[in-house]
């Protein structure tokens, strides 16, 4: 039962990192964009991605994660998994970030530029490569 669980929380971590590097990517072709056609088809994007992907995909990677770690109660004894876990916490909020920007361009409010949105588009990538790290080395 444990590695099917395991299973379901890396495909749900997949498919929910997918959006969160996605979604600041159309944030940045949104705010470059200078025509109304383009940005109501960025919205329509913008959306369906957010509700239909990231949010069953994160709600997932958590249901299964915890799941994990109800399994394996041993892991909370050591510090890479508190580390870990405060990551998770980031990117929830990270993840929020992300749905409050949506509702800015939804009601065409967005006050950043593509500029913000690329370098914003870069923080998941670096708590990615903490996370699998931490899960892989156990550094301690």
């Amino acid at each position: 039962m444990y590695l099917w669980i395991k299973a379901l929380h890396i495909v749900a971590i997949v498919t929910w990192f997918a959006g969160l590097f996605y979604l600041p990517r159309l944030f940045v072709y949104h705010a470059a964009a200078d025509d109304a056609a383009s940005r109501e088809r960025f919205k329509v994007m913008e959306r369906k991605l957010y509700r239909g992907i990231m949010l069953p995909s994160m709600i997932a990677t958590l249901v299964f994660g915890i799941w994990l770690l109800v399994l394996s109660p041993e892991w909370m004894k050591q510090g890479w998994m508190h580390t870990k876990l405060a990551l998770v916490v980031l990117l929830i909020g990270y993840h929020h970030m992300c749905g409050a920007f949506l509702k800015r361009f939804a009601a065409d409010a967005n006050t950043r530029s593509h500029v913000f949105f690329r370098w914003f588009n870069e923080a998941p990538v670096l708590v990615l490569l903490a996370i699998v790290i931490l899960v892989v080395v156990k550094p301690y």
